[in-house]
């Protein structure tokens, strides 16, 4: 096997989803306790700590303590390199978190079991599906009461739409949580609060062993009778129904207590894919090709504010990436050379000389890259799937300051091309519009725009509640455009958007326009 198929055989680059709250960022650090990267796991209430979650970095995280950003995080755990990239969960920042699932090869899902499935869970569930993506399930804090472990797989299946298969099983919960039952090991994991790594782990081969009874009490025989019950239910684990994103194999245990992490990590490694194909405009480059190809699906500007830096974030999807060597930008048509490629450890960063497929680098950039930009050794192509998302919330630009109008420009164009909001122009008036997925979005938008560019404005608020991109023919277009001018913009690639007011005005415009085709993504 030669050096590129082995590293792609021994690289796992996944996202980490939830809804906010369910302790998706305290599973990350405790991933990356497990793996040596970091040595304690900060503090993911900022308001009550001095020391902030590894992963959240920007000033106005950790003023709110919440994820706003997505991180990317690499170490090494049993000789595989593993990337997370740990997303925002907070519903407002979810654009940033569907373009970072177009670059992953498999994802984990967190629930909190006192509350189970949650609205921001079943939408990026969605996203996933339209890629069918791999899912592995984490239900969390099992130290605390919640739901019946019943009732939170019936939700998955119910809610998700997505089969689920039972790797472990729980012993209780809140005060009488005695640990978990691993089906796939055949053994018992008892814990104990904010114990060090590793749990204490018996072999029970055999439920009706008397050393049951011993360990757990009167709790050994309603494990009895759950294991039972779920054998009959829930069918074998199907490793080709997980990869194909068919079933979800569900864990249960407490992040915060490094409770159940390594045996999802560990189970993780065995099962899920390895870096994979990825889809072209003209057809799919293999993942073992030996030429260099990868593309951008984040931009971040500023992420040291003393130093004015802008990184792109790039997938290597075939071939090595080499530091310094020269390689195309197919939109443009420019070559550019990258002497210092980075890797990242949250906000830590270190220069590499070679990346492979899977991995997540960061490229320092002057305004040449944007999102979506596909780069390869030369070969002209361009790789599909990373969209633009329909906003649901809308405001137009006004300037405060005249004087700082250039700030201003750059700050907005800058904050586009990272994805924070996107950009659209009237087409009556050429105004600027701002287009969000929610309205903390806003929020960091003005507080970045004042930090990093001196530049003051405010946002006037519009009645529109969705943005259709149109497709159809060039005549049908310019038809539709002639009645309905005040709601037509342009995007920041001149393609045409229609804004509309209501849901039903929405419906009412497909309706009556057959030959058109209305989408909530950019993407063909």
């Amino acid at each position: 096997m030669n050096e590129l198929n082995q590293e792609i055989n021994r690289r796992r680059t996944f996202g980490i989803i939830s809804h906010p709250d369910a302790g998706k960022t305290t599973l990350t650090e405790k991933l990356l306790l497990f793996g040596g990267a970091i040595q304690v796991a900060g503090a993911i209430k900022a308001k009550k700590a001095s020391k902030h979650a590894t992963s959240d970095f920007m000033e106005i995280e950790k003023q709110r303590g919440i994820s706003v950003a997505t991180s990317v995080m690499g170490f090494y755990y049993n000789d595989y390199k593993i990337n997370i990239l740990d997303t925002p969960g907070h519903k407002d920042f979810s654009e940033d978190t569907y373009r970072t699932l177009t670059a992953v090869d498999s994802a984990i899902m967190v629930l909190d079991s006192t509350k189970g499935v949650e609205g921001q869970t079943h939408k990026l569930m969605e996203v996933c599906r339209m890629r069918n993506t791999p899912i592995m399930t984490f239900i969390n804090k099992l130290d605390r009461d919640g739901k019946d472990p019943i009732e939170l797989l019936d939700e998955i299946e119910d809610k998700l739409q997505i089969q689920v298969r039972p790797m472990s099983w729980p012993i209780g919960m809140g005060k009488s949580f005695k640990g978990v039952y691993s089906l796939l090991e055949k053994r018992i994991f008892l814990f104990k609060p904010h114990a060090k790594q590793d749990s204490q782990s018996i072999e029970i081969n055999n439920l009706n062993d008397p050393l049951l009874d011993e360990l757990l009490d009167d709790q050994a025989n309603q494990l009895r009778d759950d294991i039972e019950l779920i054998s009959g239910v829930y069918p074998s684990f199907n490793a080709d129904d997980y990869l194909t994103g068919l079933t979800t194999p569900v864990f249960f245990g407490s992040a915060l207590n490094n409770f159940g992490v390594r045996e999802l990590l560990d189970c993780f490694i065995q099962y899920s894919p390895p870096p994979q194909s990825r889809k072209t405009e003209t057809g799919t480059i293999s993942v073992d090709e030996p030429t260099f190809s990868g593309f951008v699906f984040k931009i971040h500007a500023n992420m040291d504010p003393k130093h004015r830096d802008r990184i792109a974030f790039l997938r290597i999807c075939s071939g090595i990436f080499e530091r310094g060597k020269k390689c195309l930008n197919v939109r443009t048509g420019k070559s550019l050379k990258f002497s210092t490629p980075t890797a990242f450890m949250a906000q830590e960063k270190s220069i590499i000389e070679k990346a492979y497929p899977g991995d997540i680098i960061g490229l320092h950039d002057t305004g040449n890259i944007k999102i979506g930009d596909t780069l390869t050794d030369g070969k002209s192509f361009l790789f599909k799937g990373i969209p633009n998302f329909s906003p649901e919330l809308f405001r137009r630009v006004v300037n405060l300051d005249p004087l700082k109008t250039k700030q201003l420009t750059k700050g907005l164009q800058q904050l586009s091309e990272e994805g924070v909001a996107q950009v659209f122009y009237t087409i009556t008036e050429n105004k600027q519009v701002l287009g969000t997925v929610g309205a903390l979005q806003f929020d960091v938008i003005q507080y970045r725009l004042d930090k990093e560019y001196r530049a003051t404005c405010r946002f006037d608020t519009l009645d529109y509640k969705r943005a259709c991109w149109i497709r159809g023919t060039t005549q049908d277009i310019e038809s539709f455009i002639s009645k309905r001018k005040n709601n037509i913009c342009t995007d920041v690639n001149g393609d045409y958007v229609y804004l509309a007011e209501t849901q039903w005005s929405l419906d009412r415009e497909i309706k009556e326009n057959p030959t058109l085709n209305f989408r909530y993504t950019s993407e063909e």
